[in-house]
Order: C-alpha cells, then structure tokens, then sequence
C-alpha cells in the first residue's frame, strides 16, 4: 500500500505509544472501555443503530473502535451489516496490531482479518461488519470520499501533537460528510476544536471524559 508505518514503544506491557507523535494509541487504563464510553456513548450507539447504519472516523489506530462497534452491533440484535470508514495517514504493521489487541480478549475474533487489511487493501469483511481504511492523509482522502457517515469517530492524537487531524477545513469535510442529524464524538474537550466543530456546522456540547480526562466533546449536524 505504500504508506509509512507508525513506529511505536510499548507501554504498560502491550499499549503502544506513538514515537512519532509522543501519545498512547489508547487509554493506559482500558482502551476498550474509553472507546465504549467516548464513541459509542457519546454517539448515542448503540440505541441509534439502524438497518446500513455507517460509521466514519478519523484514525484507524489498534482498531479499538471498529472492534467495539462491531460488538455492540451484534449485541444490540440488528439485522444486515454495519458499514465502518476509518481514514489512517500513518497504519501501524501487522505485527505491531496484534501485540496491541492481545490484550483485549474480546479483539480476538478481530485480529487475523484486521491485521491482514492493515497489510492489504484495507478491507475488513466479516459477518455483520463491512469496513474499510482508507489509507492516506485525510485532508485529501476524505474530501474525495462518496459516502456519508451517521457517526463520526474523531480519534486522532492529541491536537497539539497532530494538528492536522483537527483543521477546521478538515472538521468542515466531517460535516460535509455526515448524514441529517448525525453525530460526532471525540476524547478532546479543547477550545479550538470545539470552535472549528461548531463553525462547520455541529452543535456541540462538552460533557464529563473517560478516566483522567475530564471532558470530551459530542456534536450533533444542526
């Protein structure tokens, strides 16, 4: 695929921190249950799933996301397949992805085809689960993208170490990209990101975060 690898050090035995930005792909408390309260909580999921209901975030990472969606999908007792977007500039290999989700036994039916998407083409089919990395950076990647998503995952690095992924012209291309009355949710409470949320389009609300974090942000398209 071409894309650089993301060069990580490892933390707390199996949570990988990236060198590049100097950041933890994941909470060093539960990576799994940050994602559960900040994305799916905060998107109001699983009570807003629907027949071809379409996720879309920003940074594909350990795959945390996807993986948590996926259950809670299958929990929820839905029918057909839910469709998952995730745009990543820098993947991590294969081998760097299944050390991270080694320690999450719920990731387990996930890891073969998550690692083999990561070092192919980027698709992820499995029962109930149609998704997709597009790889690249977002700035060009999601502009160009036909689809349209009802959540959005925005999960890249902390905004004063990967500021690319928090532009205003790119968070105008999340609402560009979001069906009538969808959602946004992220870890970040800061004032510019709020600022660019709410000038693209999103009315947003700043509520208690996970764990140290003490706020995160959700939006909803106006």
């Amino acid at each position: 695929m071409g894309q650089p690898r993301h060069s990580v050090d490892w933390r707390n035995g199996n949570v990988p921190v990236s060198r590049h930005f100097d950041d933890p792909f994941y909470s060093l408390e539960n990576g799994l249950e940050e994602t559960r309260l900040v994305f799916l909580t905060g998107n109001d999921l699983p009570a807003r799933f629907r027949p071809g209901f379409h996720i879309a975030e920003l940074g594909f990472g350990t795959g945390l996301n996807l993986i948590a969606s996926a259950l809670a999908w299958a929990a929820s007792g839905q029918q057909g397949t839910l469709h998952f977007t995730s745009f990543e500039a820098f993947p991590l290999s294969g081998a760097d992805l299944c050390m991270a989700l080694a320690g999450f036994a719920e990731a387990a039916p996930f890891i073969d085809a998550i690692a083999t998407a990561i070092e192919g083409d980027g698709k992820i089919d499995l029962p109930g689960l149609s998704g997709r990395i597009v790889f690249g950076d977002a700035r060009a990647t999601l502009p160009a993208w036909e689809g349209r998503a009802d959540a959005w995952f925005l999960d890249g690095f902390a905004p004063a170490r990967n500021p690319e992924l928090w532009e205003p012209a790119l968070l105008r291309a999340v609402a560009d990209h979001t069906l009538p009355g969808g959602t946004c949710a992220t870890y970040s409470a800061a004032g510019a990101v709020r600022a660019a949320l709410g000038d693209a389009g999103f009315a947003v609300t700043r509520i208690p975060g996970y764990g140290r974090k003490r706020h995160m942000t959700i939006g909803r398209l106006s």
